[in-house]
């Protein structure tokens, strides 16, 4: 619903009945959205400053279970976390607040991006929205998890590879590190939002599940593919740790969508 608040220029078009709109519209509604989002992700990440050495410790943390991982399977290697660089702390600060804004704005950018979409359905399939956000945001959170909970097995994994011949200090520049966290975060956070794309094509009737079974060995390759060229760490077990659920989670958005086709065939 347009607000009246807002200036002409920046009101998305009203809605067709048909759900029919020119490009003109469709860029006028696409300029809305992106403008909320925006506004959303600056609200949520300025009052994440407010958090700012709580979200650092949380962040780091990963880091620090890799390290005491590492002392017991090798106790002369010593990492070492640094900064460098006059505006480093000033970068830090950003990320980690953008990062926290991220995650704290997604049921925003989420219905956002569903409403985007909204205009060009049926009366009858937009009675999913809500169920939309009920399951993207708890998996778009379960993901995120998940790439923060395996993160140290694959720093340990990673740093395990130093040669233990020479003496050699590993230094981690903090920004460096805090950028593949973010990375495998986001990464595992919209890897485990598949499903609901998935389902989401069935229940307009636009991918039927015998489509889904045909393609499951293809699927299922791909993702593989997805996972290792997606994951900005090179370990193996960051890879099978995003593969393997979103696998998981497309079997079960395939069963899904046989349920809801058969029900739909016996109302047919």
């Amino acid at each position: 619903m347009a607000l009246k608040f807002l200036p002409s220029w920046l009101r998305p078009p009203p809605a067709a009945p048909d759900g029919v709109m020119s490009l003109f519209d469709h860029l006028r509604e696409l300029r809305y959205r992106l403008i909320v989002v925006v506004f959303t992700l600056i609200v949520t990440s300025v009052l994440s400053l407010i958090w700012y050495n709580q979200l650092y410790e949380i962040l780091l943390r990963p880091y620090l279970l890799a390290v005491d991982m590492l002392k017991v399977s090798d106790p002369n290697l010593s990492p070492s976390t640094v900064i460098s660089g006059v505006t480093a702390p000033f970068t830090l600060m950003l990320k980690i607040s953008v990062t926290a804004g991220i995650v704290l704005a997604s049921p925003v950018w989420l219905y956002q991006l569903w409403q985007f979409v909204v205009p060009a359905l049926m009366a009858r399939e937009k009675r999913y929205a809500a169920t939309f956000l009920a399951v993207s945001i708890p998996l778009f959170c379960a993901g995120v998890a998940v790439g923060y909970y395996i993160l140290p097995q694959g720093i340990s994994v990673l740093l395990s590879f130093t040669p233990d011949t020479v003496p050699i200090v590993n230094l981690l520049e903090v920004n460096a590190f805090l950028s593949l966290t973010v990375q495998l975060m986001m990464v595992f956070g919209l890897g485990f939002l598949m499903p609901v794309v998935v389902v989401g094509l069935n229940l307009i009737g636009v991918l039927p599940a015998t489509r889904l079974a045909k393609v499951r060995s293809y699927v299922t390759f791909g993702i593989f593919v997805f996972a290792a060229a997606a994951t900005p760490s090179t370990d193996p077990f960051s890879m099978l740790a995003l593969a393997i659920p979103m696998v998981l989670l497309y079997l079960g958005a395939e069963v899904i969508a046989h349920v809801h086709d058969r029900r739909k065939a016996k109302k047919q």
